[in-house]
């Protein structure tokens, strides 16, 4: 055995070395957490175009008097049902009752010498065009009648269809014009979802498709179809309106209500899919993910953005990659760069 210091020297460092490397080996293992893991999946969905819009009903109509008035009465409320037929609303019938019997009394004046001058042209004591004036006379009165008789029966308002009234535009004792609207009845037996499509995602639908209309509102979706594409883009935004037909039993659907359309296409698509129990939010309200480093054994923080989630699975549209292993289960105890083991 050597004496020589330098040597002995060496020994000892090294064994001190050997021993911290180790003992640094045992601590990491110690302080790894366990942690289940996943990887990032790439799948085929059929593709869809998601709008959102509002209700609309089947038919609206903006009901008005054909002739001016004050109102008299207006017997339904907002939210009430009317069936086609219904009186909804009267005007006061004072002023046109008048104008009626002043038409009837002149109707029966003309009538009274029609008849007298008749037997006179009979027995060729009066000429052609005497009688003829007289036979205008009369036909201009009855022609009076007519449409006195007429605007006294449009006093009334009736509804042209089964629905419910929107909105009252306005109340009983108020002066109102001809033609100008004063209720606003809605059939929404079945209602139509209006939505806008950008224009680059117009070739993708067709008159007859199904599409998916969530109300947000009910908490239910129901099954439609596209019954309407506009031909004409909107100036400023450069969308196409487009109308979903849906049935609406019980009538719960109510014109106004937000609608979140989904429209299904012929086309597929390849997206990243990740267990939606990988998953974590800050308190930005940022979403990200734990990606382990098999190498280094540590796992680390990546920011994600999410899109929808089909069953156990959300999509994610950036932040990582296809085969990455993502942790799905110790998460919460993680920070970034922790060291961790896996469990199978």
């Amino acid at each position: 055995m050597t004496n020589n210091p330098i040597y002995l020297i060496v020994l000892i460092s090294t064994a001190l070395t050997g021993c911290q490397i180790k003992k640094s080996q045992q601590n990491t293992l110690e302080y790894a957490i366990p942690v289940i893991t996943g990887t990032v999946i790439k799948t085929n969905i059929r593709d869809g175009i998601s709008l959102s819009g509002n209700v609309e009903g089947s038919k609206t109509v903006r009901l008005g008097f054909l002739v001016a008035g004050k109102i008299d009465f207006i017997a339904v409320n907002e939210g009430e049902k009317v069936l086609k037929g219904q009186l909804l609303a009267s005007l006061d019938p004072a002023s046109y009752t008048i104008a009626k019997e002043l038409a009837e009394i002149q109707v029966n004046q003309v009538q009274d010498e029609y008849e007298r001058l008749k037997i006179m042209h009979d027995r060729n004591s009066l000429s052609a065009s005497d009688f003829a004036k007289i036979s205008f006379g009369l036909q201009q009165a009855k022609a009076q009648l007519k449409l006195h008789a007429k605007n006294l029966s449009e006093t009334k308002l009736y509804s042209p269809i089964d629905g419910v009234l929107l909105k009252k535009l306005a109340e009983a004792g108020e002066i109102t014009g001809a033609g100008i609207p004063v209720l606003v009845v809605s059939d929404i037996h079945k209602i139509k979802a209006n939505a806008y499509i950008p224009e680059n995602e117009l070739h993708k639908i067709k008159l007859g498709q199904t599409a998916e209309v969530n109300i947000t509102s009910l908490d239910k979706i129901y099954e439609g179809k596209i019954t309407e594409v506009s031909s004409l883009a909107d100036p400023a935004s450069r969308t196409f309106s487009v109308k979903i037909e849906v049935e609406n039993p019980g009538l719960l659907i109510r014109p106004g209500m937000i609608a979140e359309v989904k429209i299904l296409t012929d086309q597929n698509k390849e997206i990243l899919m990740i267990p939606v129990e990988a998953l974590l939010h800050d308190f930005n309200g940022l979403n990200y993910i734990y990606s382990v480093d098999t190498v280094k054994m540590k796992a680390f923080r990546r920011n994600i953005t999410t899109g929808k989630l089909i069953n156990d699975q959300i999509e994610v549209l950036s932040g990582i990659n296809q085969k990455e292993i993502i942790v799905k289960g110790g998460q919460q105890k993680l920070v970034d760069g922790s060291p961790v083991s896996i469990n199978k």
